[in-house]
């Protein structure tokens, strides 16, 4: 599936931040958060637990998503996660995009791990 394919289709909802890590926290066995950034970003932070799963990489790694629970993707601003969560979605995943991405995870004062 090429990139044009990820851009057509009805987008995602939306989650604010705190309200993922609040999911993730209190239904942590059900939900999980999907960081869809680039390896070299990783070395800025990235939330507690997260699979780490470039969008360029994605369609390759399918297979490593959960079913059976929420993925709530995430990104740097929320630019790329809309288009890994269409297309989690038309793979038939329950998908929820994080508002802001990590950008608005930070300024929500919500934890950030370092990671190499």
């Amino acid at each position: 599936m090429g990139l044009l394919d990820w851009l057509r289709g009805r987008p995602a909802a939306r989650i604010a931040p705190h309200e993922a890590y609040a999911r993730l926290t209190t239904g942590s066995d059900h939900t999980v958060l999907l960081d869809v950034r680039q390896p070299a970003e990783y070395g800025s932070g990235v939330a507690p637990g997260a699979l780490l799963i470039p969008l360029t990489q994605l369609g390759k790694r399918l297979n490593e998503v959960p079913r059976g629970r929420q993925i709530l993707c995430i990104c740097a601003s929320g630019h790329r996660s809309p288009l890994a969560s269409r297309r989690l979605s038309r793979a038939g995943f329950e998908v929820l995009d994080v508002s802001g991405g990590m950008n608005a995870w930070r300024a929500s004062g919500l934890p950030v791990e370092k990671r190499d």
